[in-house]
């Protein structure tokens, strides 16, 4: 797979036949990078189990470490996760936006996406391409920053050069700066920031 290929698909407008073709490799258990609105993201179909196998080898990260997953709106985070009525307000003014949610899991969440409190982070991302796929795909996307090492790989090439093995796909959508999310928990109806990111914190009320 050190050939994965290229495709260049337009961030604020994205091509439906480009975005089937990725979908297509989603479909078939693959593994693509595509740009989210903080940086470039490896993902596949959350329901794939061999996919979420091969993106957890190609991450190099251990099973007892769930990832997040990308949603295409609330009502799509709620067959994933328990969302209370207050968890909902504060959700409906922050998505589509750089925040992560970290809600207790329901039924439909696989295991591996689980922690050990059985709590999902769950994502609406501001960004075309990646809501382009979740929806076109029918299910959410789990999701992981594309690093290499210590480093956040942020130019298509870069990817290429140092994942493309384990990739079917890299969606070129232009250069990504490193912003990681803000990781934000709603559980139990209290917030509280895990991690501090592109997203401003005093927004979360």
């Amino acid at each position: 797979m050190a050939d994965a290929p290229i495709l260049a698909i337009d961030p604020n407008h994205p091509q439906p036949r480009h975005i089937e073709r990725a979908v297509a490799s989603l479909e078939a258990g693959g593994v693509i990078a595509y740009p989210t609105d903080t940086y470039y993201a490896i993902g596949c179909d959350l329901m794939n189990k061999k996919a979420v196998e091969k993106l957890y080898r190609l991450k190099g990260r251990p099973a007892g470490k769930p990832l997040s997953f990308l949603c295409s709106d609330l009502s799509d985070i709620s067959r994933y996760a328990k969302v209370s009525n207050w968890a909902y307000k504060v959700m409906k003014r922050l998505v589509p936006g750089p925040y992560t949610f970290v809600l207790p899991a329901t039924k439909l969440t696989p295991e591996i996406a689980m922690t050990k409190q059985k709590t999902v982070g769950i994502r609406v991302p501001d960004a075309a391409i990646p809501m382009a796929l979740v929806e076109r795909l029918g299910h959410p996307l789990l999701t992981t920053s594309a690093t290499y090492g210590d480093e956040t790989l942020l130019d298509p090439r870069d990817i290429k050069s140092l994942l493309g093995h384990g990739l079917e796909l890299i969606i070129d959508g232009g250069y990504q700066l490193n912003e990681p999310s803000t990781v934000v928990s709603l559980v139990d109806d209290h917030v509280e920031v895990l991690r501090e990111g592109k997203g401003p914190v005093e927004a979360i009320g």
